[in-house]
């Protein structure tokens, strides 16, 4: 018995020495090696400063910064470490009313108890000759401090709209991104800021420093071997031409619309202007503008070239030409009547301007013959190779939504709408089944009645036809380093429609501009010689008063280098406004900035269509 007793006990000591040496690493460790639990313990007594990062600088395609930054400061206080001070000679150095330092020490001791030791951020984005004033005397006012901050800078007034702005996140933000920012930080909001903004914004850094019993900062943790650096935001290159974007700006001046320019071969999208626009001298301190411009009645917030749906008009005569054709109801020599229009349905007309007659397919594009493709449009939906209109018009339907019409594009700027297209179902809501007869769809042969799109997606179209059939989705980022592009923006998207089709309405296109004044061309107002200008007028209806104008082109001819689309609403007949801006355009990206028609130039940069836009 002695002996087993012996055995337990020897066995119950080594058994407590293993428990014993076991709990002895383990302190070790959490003691020793692992700082963590050291930190934690210590939280009441560190403060955490924090170290803004620098936000990724925004370029355009040749290397020009468009958005920048720029120091400014932060005035902290930190309440419980507020001392007595002059009121009236902090106002005057910070550039405040004596009365807002009051009213904010007011509010700091009515809520001291919830505050405690926190920094509270008193004035925001101070400009830097101000905060010098200030760290000049900082040692006459304890418990105030500035914080350096980067702000947006604006080299280039070249798309506020576009670009977005950069303001401090509110609580619903917080909300929505749990755990990635906290009040104070920035955040973009709208635009490329907010579309790229992961890539941007970059993380923060931190001092850590200690608290003595007085709740006084002595020195810093471990002598700063915990601090962290904060990591600038990633560049950004985008696809914007920043001399394209200005100059379209300046184009645009004093209208409503929007012009959008691609390049063909690749989707890249060269300028994008919404007018009115943002200037970018309020992007920085949009708080201070924000109510201007959400005031201002034409809205220079929404971004017409994405956010804007609008009837084609007149350039979706191309469409319905390309359909016909490969759908083998049509083709180039076919000629067809116009008398002033289409007559159907007894006295009712859809009416045409006065230009020769019968057409075939090149003349019909070159005089934008509306009675032309309303025969087009009839032997679509009317082939024997489908049971009924209904079919037909689904098919006509598919075959639209392939040019990027109906639904998104997918480009990589936020807030995109699909824009409009009929379907059978459409109009048997409308007027019963089998209410889809050619004289309720008719409209939609020259662009109007229920077809609408946004200037990007007939910018797109432009693109299309330049490159004789297929299109690569419209964008506005270019792979750089730390950012890549998703392959979509790579790869190529084919119509339905064969590209041995697109070479039988280019030469209509070219002819439309090209032909001499006075044959009959819509659009030679745009021609510039020798840049061989392809283009399609258009003037849509509108129910908000005088028709829109509307123009889209491609330059040169043969190995398309732009294509663009211009929309100015009420502005009447295409010619008049939409083509001479396109053609502007075109003229100064192909020849670097010279423009050889500066009557025109000065025509448009002068004209001012306000009054003739109702108000949104």
């Amino acid at each position: 018995m002695t002996g087993n007793s012996d055995n337990r006990h020897k066995k119950l000591l080594i058994g407590l020495g293993v428990a014993a040496a076991v709990l002895l690493v383990k302190l070790f460790s959490i003691q020793i090696l692992n700082d963590k639990y050291k930190i934690d313990a210590s939280n009441n007594s560190t403060v955490y400063d924090n170290i803004f990062p620098t936000r990724g600088i925004i370029y355009d395609r040749n290397g020009k910064i468009i958005v920048g930054n720029k120091v400014a400061y932060d005035i902290l206080v930190t309440p419980k470490e507020v001392q007595p001070f002059d009121t009236v000679l902090l106002a005057d150095v910070l550039g405040v009313e004596t009365d807002f330092v009051r009213t904010k020490m007011k509010e700091y001791r009515n809520n001291i108890k919830r505050i405690g030791y926190q920094s509270m951020v008193m004035i925001k984005q101070l400009p830097p000759e101000s905060y010098m004033r200030f760290a000049e005397i900082e040692y006459k006012f304890p418990g105030f401090k500035g914080q350096v901050r980067s702000i947006r800078d604006y080299p280039i007034n070249a798309g506020g709209n576009l670009l977005g702005y950069v303001s401090e996140v509110d609580a619903s933000f917080i909300s929505k991104h749990p755990g990635e920012y906290k009040s104070g930080d920035y955040a973009g909001k709208t635009g490329i800021e907010a579309a790229r903004e992961e890539e941007l914004r970059g993380e923060k850094g931190y001092h850590i420093y200690l608290r003595n019993s007085h709740n006084q900062i002595e020195s810093q943790y471990k002598d700063g071997e915990m601090d962290k650096e904060a990591i600038p935001g990633h560049d950004i290159i985008t696809t914007i031409d920043a001399d394209l974007q200005q100059y379209g700006q300046q184009l645009m001046q004093n209208k409503v619309g929007s012009v959008v320019a691609i390049e063909p071969s690749s989707g890249e999208i060269l300028a994008m202007v919404s007018s009115p626009g943002i200037d970018v001298s309020m992007l920085a301190d949009i708080g201070k503008h924000y109510k201007e411009i959400s005031q201002n009645p034409y809205k220079p917030m929404f971004n017409r070239a994405v956010q804007a749906s609008y009837p084609p008009g007149s350039v979706f005569k191309l469409v319905n030409g390309l359909i016909g054709l490969q759908e083998g109801v049509l083709t180039p020599d076919m000629r067809y009547p116009c008398n002033r229009g289409y007559h159907y349905g007894g006295n009712h007309k859809l009416g045409c301007h006065a230009h020769g007659s019968p057409l075939d397919l090149e003349n019909a594009i070159k005089m934008s013959c509306n009675g032309y493709f309303c025969y087009v449009l009839k032997s679509v939906l009317e082939n024997r190779k489908y049971s009924n209109i209904a079919e037909a018009l689904d098919k006509w339907n598919d075959y639209v939504q392939s040019f990027g019409f109906g639904h998104k594009l997918g480009s990589d700027f936020p807030s995109e709408l699909g824009g409009t297209l009929p379907t059978s179902n459409t109009y048997n809501r409308v007027y019963g089944k089998g209410g889809g007869k050619l004289t309720t769809i008719l409209s939609i042969s020259i662009g109007q009645g229920e077809v609408g799109v946004t200037p990007l997606q007939i910018a797109n179209l432009a693109a299309t036809v330049a490159n004789r059939g297929y299109y690569i989705i419209p964008h506005i980022i270019k792979d750089s380093e730390g950012v890549t592009i998703d392959q979509k923006y790579k790869e190529r998207k084919y119509t339905m429609v064969d590209t041995t089709q697109f070479k039988k309405v280019t030469k209509g296109m070219w002819r439309a501009v090209n032909d001499p004044a006075g044959t009959g061309g819509t659009a030679h107002v745009a021609a510039v010689p020798g840049l061989d200008i392809c283009g399609k007028t258009g003037t849509a209806q509108n129910p908000r008063g005088a028709d829109n104008s509307v123009f889209i082109c491609f330059a040169p001819e043969d190995n398309p280098k732009i294509a663009i689309a211009a929309y100015v609403e009420n502005a009447g007949f295409g010619a008049t406004w939409a083509a001479p801006i396109a053609s502007l355009m075109v003229e100064e990206y192909l020849r670097d900035g010279e423009i050889s028609r500066k009557d025109l130039e000065r025509r448009v940069m002068e004209g001012n269509l306000m009054s003739r836009v109702k108000k949104y």
